[in-house]
């Protein structure tokens, strides 16, 4: 990018100077003068009455007919396949139906083969299949390295990461490398008219919904949030290629060292892992009355959510917040305590198989999505809910 002044229509009136929030413009008797530190930021550009500035994106033409196929990061931990592996495979496998190309899977890790049959099952025609010890858990430099040389040989048009902690940490990484565009936890991806992929995610706070395209550059990359999609019934009968890799990897050209993992130590499932769910919202009144979801969540084997006005209150801590700027859940059942139902939280758990939503006021949009509702109050409601699964569940 570049960025000059056209002297034959500006005016010397100083409109940018005052707009540079880094003071890297200056104002002579004869020019404007930009420093060579400018960042191109662009506020010059939009607070010049005369349109007198011009940055100029300096475009490389990429072939992009050489580019074909799907391919998704298939993430494993401890030789287990994550749920949004599958979920995502399922999904690469409509997308491709839709473009009429094939789903490639990469998995990487130690002694993992027995995990391909499930991603072929799930949609996958190829699974590229790189097993070293340094792959057994998640290092930055390694699985940078090996993703890069599968992407590089194989130009996919298309790459999908699950926006989970290691995703999100990966998936940078390689977009920086491949000088190619990344969209951060999408909540829905489509093919547009032009066979470029769609990628939907909350913006602004949650607040308005951006659908990007990456036009100009290949891969397309995204990373997608866990159980935004459902995982697609295994096929055992459905054929693939599994293609080993050839992993060239030393302990001595990595900068990091895996002293020990230390797994995080909570109560019950996580609510992305969950099958139950018993949401917490503004209605409880009193952060001392979450004790009332947590025992209906205990009595059912599930797991505590929270809306995120609660969670901005302080009164549960932001893992368990389910919404836009949440986490995306999908369990069998979901109970919704003194929620009243937000656009940002409704397409966090719409998908939900059982939604219950409890609320004093009859009219609140929640029940727009509830399969069954309770109007009352949340204090009252959850003792006897507990109380009565407890005597059924034999407590």
């Amino acid at each position: 990018m570049s960025i000059r002044i056209l002297e034959e229509v500006c005016t010397l009136c100083g409109e940018c100077v005052e707009s540079c929030p880094f003071g890297a413009i200056s104002l002579t008797e004869e020019k404007i003068e930009i420093a060579e530190d400018c960042n191109l930021c662009g506020a010059c550009v939009e607070a010049c009455p005369f349109e007198a500035i011009r940055i100029t994106v300096e475009r490389k033409e990429v072939d992009l007919t050489g580019y074909k196929h799907i391919l998704v990061f298939a993430e494993q931990r401890e030789g287990n396949l994550m749920g949004v592996a599958l979920e995502l495979v399922g999904k690469a496998r409509e997308l491709a139906d839709e473009l009429g190309v094939d789903v490639y899977a990469a998995l990487l890790g130690e002694d993992v083969k027995g995990i391909c049959p499930s991603l072929i099952g799930a949609g996958a025609d190829k699974v590229f299949l790189a097993c070293d010890p340094l792959l057994k858990d998640y290092r930055g430099e390694a699985y940078t390295k090996v993703m890069l040389d599968i992407i590089l040989a194989v130009k996919p048009e298309i790459v999908l990461f699950g926006a989970t902690n290691i995703g999100r940490a990966l998936a940078p990484r390689i977009a920086a490398r491949l000088k190619t565009g990344l969209t951060a936890d999408c909540t829905g991806l489509s093919i547009g008219e032009e066979k470029e992929l769609l990628q939907t995610r909350p913006a602004f706070g949650g607040n308005i919904m951006a659908t990007i395209a990456c036009s100009h550059t290949r891969p397309q990359m995204a990373t997608v949030r866990p159980r935004v999609f459902k995982k697609p019934p295994l096929n055992s009968s459905r054929s693939g290629e599994i293609i080993v890799e050839k992993v060239s990897l030393k302990e001595e050209d990595l900068t990091t060292r895996i002293l020990k993992i230390v797994k995080e130590a909570g109560q019950g499932p996580k609510i992305e892992e969950a099958e139950i769910i018993v949401s917490a919202g503004r209605g409880l009144s009193d952060p001392k009355n979450l004790r009332l979801v947590e025992d209906l969540a205990s009595a059912l084997g599930g797991a505590v959510g929270a809306s995120r006005a609660i969670v901005d209150a302080n009164w549960i801590d932001s893992h368990h917040q389910v919404g836009q700027t949440g986490k995306t859940v999908c369990p069998k059942l979901y109970i919704a305590c003194g929620i009243s139902g937000a656009v940002q939280h409704l397409v966090g758990m719409s998908s939900s198989d059982c939604i219950v939503a409890i609320n004093k006021d009859p009219d609140a949009p929640i029940f727009g999505v509830a399969h069954y509702g309770i109007v009352g109050d949340c204090l009252e409601i959850l003792p006897a809910l507990t109380a009565k699964f407890k005597e059924k569940l034999g407590e």
